[in-house]
């Protein structure tokens, strides 16, 4: 299983290593030896690219948290008429400016940059074991033997999730407990390197819907 995905996500993988090989090579003539900083680097390079994708992703989010109480009245009223339910569903969507896949589209695209992190940091042969290290990190290949960085990665899938959520229903606040212990949980046995990638990704996301919300002002985050 592991062979398919990797060979399938071959090209991500082998764009990623050489651009994980470039920033070495930089950090490394400056004296950092670690690949702790490029792939730092490299997760702030693909926020950046993908910086557009993250405004529609959020925008979308709280535009559909925030008609949330019209849509239950629309699903109380109409809960026996599946046609008029679609119909008014519609046009709460149309009226408010929301389109329900805004918010998937981002993660598709950013899902095979996610894997193909995975399998580009999976048993990655680093040049010397001071490459591999980094600051309490042995070897990133190899789990966090701390679990500093999988409390981590808890604590601000947590913290991205609540600045995103307004108006929240039962299973989305039952979601925004369980997914980041999950992340938490799965980080135990991930590789050190790739969740140092998912730490990275989450706070540079934090920084850029705080910077988001804070440049648009309060009306422009209503209208959202």
């Amino acid at each position: 299983m592991i062979e398919f995905f990797s060979n399938l996500f071959e090209p991500i993988i082998h764009i990623l290593q050489m651009i994980l090989g470039a920033f070495y090579s930089v950090t490394s003539a400056a004296g950092l030896e670690s690949y702790g900083y490029p792939i730092i680097l490299l997760t702030i390079l693909i926020k950046l690219v993908t910086y557009p994708l993250t405004v529609k992703q959020v925008k979308s989010m709280k535009a559909m948290q925030e008609i949330q109480p019209k849509m239950k009245k629309i699903q109380e009223k109409y809960k026996n008429n599946p046609q008029m339910l679609q119909q008014k569903t519609g046009e709460l969507f149309r009226n408010a400016g929301v389109n329900p896949l805004a918010g998937c589209l981002p993660l598709l695209v950013q899902m095979p940059i996610l894997m193909g992190m995975y399998y580009a940091l999976f048993n990655f042969t680093f040049p010397s074991a001071a490459a591999a290290a980094f600051f309490w990190l042995p070897n990133m290949s190899e789990p966090d033997p701390l679990y500093i960085l999988p409390v981590l990665s808890a604590l601000t899938t947590f913290l991205q999730q609540k600045m995103t959520s307004t108006e929240m229903n039962a299973q989305m606040k039952i979601m925004m407990t369980v997914m980041p212990l999950f992340i938490g949980w799965i980080s135990l046995k991930f590789p050190s390197g790739l969740v140092l990638y998912w730490v990275t990704m989450n706070v540079v996301q934090i920084i850029q819907q705080w910077w988001m919300y804070r440049s648009e002002g309060p009306v422009a985050k209503e209208a959202i």
